[in-house]
């Protein structure tokens, strides 16, 4: 089959359509704010001002219109919480067709098994209506009200019901005839968690990724420019999660790019150095990889198996290093006195509430190796439950409260958390490799 793919025009219609979007700028896109819900009665959006309908793409004779193409960029704006300018209107109108064509394929399959098969695969109007009713919840909405919002938003339901019916469907399809023949062999859980317990010593790291398909975008460079960009939006407030679930390639995108705690070398090295220059609450620029651009947000980090972590609470009063030795002995003696009060490390604050000058406060957790010299010193030697004598430092005289001491690291998982992550992995790259195959042998025209 003869596949033509013409790609000219793409930005040119881009800047056109940011007109479209100009008053929909507002935040009530991110629909984690509960938009106020529209009038009952809100009409039914039209088609964007000043565009005539057009064929945007044709999909193996199935034609997307200039305004489905601008209906499916209107509900990717709402979703993602990324405010259109005329930097990123190309990169949500590449993202839209690329979803409405990938949709086409899916739904035409499908059609195609089913007339084969004599089997029933896409979902009807009831299983739409109750994922549209999950949506609205999760938006603190009734389903009439989110409707609404969608209509005073110029979004036609109708886009998200076709979205929502193709998503269903694909996934119930790829489970249903790849999952049960799937196995997951007690030697590749052995092997796992040979390499975990390995990899035990190694930092620990709690991520959400996006990772953006250089295949299914048209190559590495449109996909870093398109890193570059999400990156630029989610530092000015997009959601991350909203902008992984509409942009992100990997299996994680339907969980807002939750991947868990990771241990470093179970991804990509470039993606390893990144995390090692990292501290939590910190997104990454765009990282290359062999087909395609991470991004990363730490949310946690943790030591190895071999490292201590100390949890602590301090109670402290400020001196200046040019304080007298008076100074310092008075200091002493009162902390001396709040010590010998606490009891355990879950009074040390109420305790020292009670004394003039004394401040107390939750130091959280640290690897014992991290902390300053004096503070390891005097930490090393306690149990959980103990409390320091009085340290100085240059910022003053301090006690501290040992609350827990432990080896770092996470604790293992066991043989089915193992065995899930190895199956949700395996279905997952069938059904990218079922895409891939499904674009290579389609006629797709793009206008």
């Amino acid at each position: 089959m003869i596949r033509a793919r013409k790609v000219t025009g793409l930005a040119a219609r881009g800047v056109a359509l940011a007109a479209a979007f100009a008053a929909a700028a507002a935040p009530q896109y991110a629909f984690a704010q509960a938009p106020a819900a529209a009038p009952a009665s809100a009409p039914a959006p039209a088609a964007p001002r000043g565009l005539s309908e057009s064929v945007a793409a044709v999909v193996n004779d199935d034609i997307i219109s200039t305004y489905d193409l601008a209906q499916r960029m209107r509900l990717l704006i709402a979703t993602s919480g990324i405010q259109p300018t005329q930097q990123n209107i190309a990169q949500f109108q590449r993202e839209a067709l690329i979803s409405l064509v990938d949709e086409r394929l899916q739904i035409q399959e499908l059609r195609r098994q089913e007339k084969e098969q004599k089997i029933s695969l896409i979902a009807d109007s009831s299983e739409i209506d109750e994922e549209l009713t999950d949506m609205a919840r999760n938006n603190n909405m009734s389903l009439e009200q989110f409707t609404n919002s969608l209509a005073g938003q110029g979004i036609s339901v109708s886009t998200l019901r076709d979205q929502v019916r193709a998503q269903i469907s694909w996934q119930r399809w790829i489970r249903g005839r790849y999952g049960s023949r799937l196995r997951v062999g007690e030697d590749q859980v052995k092997a796992v968690r040979q390499r975990m317990e390995a990899a035990a010593a190694k930092p620990q790291y709690q991520i959400s990724e996006v990772f953006i398909d250089a295949n299914r975008v048209g190559g590495m460079d449109t996909a870093v420019n398109g890193a570059t960009q999400l990156v630029a939006q989610m530092q000015q407030g997009a959601p991350f999660p909203a902008v992984a679930r509409q942009f992100s390639a990997s299996a994680t995108a339907a969980n807002g790019g939750d991947a868990g705690w990771i241990t470093a070398g179970e991804m990509a090295p470039e993606i390893d150095t990144a995390l090692e220059q990292m501290r939590p609450g910190q997104l990454s620029q765009p990282i290359p990889v062999r087909d395609g651009v991470y991004i990363i947000f730490l949310r946690d980090k943790r030591s190895g198996a071999s490292a201590s972590v100390v949890h602590l609470k301090q109670a402290a009063i400020a001196l200046p290093q040019t304080a007298s030795e008076a100074q310092v002995a008075a200091a002493t003696a009162t902390l001396e006195t709040v010590r010998s009060q606490v009891t355990s490390c879950s009074d040390i604050e109420a305790k020292a509430s009670r004394v003039n000058g004394v401040v107390a406060g939750d130091l959280g957790e640290a690897e014992i190796n991290d902390l300053a010299p004096a503070f390891r010193q005097a930490v090393e030697s306690l149990q959980p439950g103990q409390v320091s004598a009085p340290i100085r430092t240059n910022a003053g005289l301090h006690i501290l409260a040992v609350c827990d001491k432990r080896a770092g690291g996470a604790d293992s998982l066991t043989a089915e958390q193992i065995e899930s992550r190895l199956y949700g992995q395996q279905l997952s790259m069938i059904a990218r490799r079922y895409m891939r195959d499904l674009r290579t042998s389609a006629t797709i025209e793009t206008r």
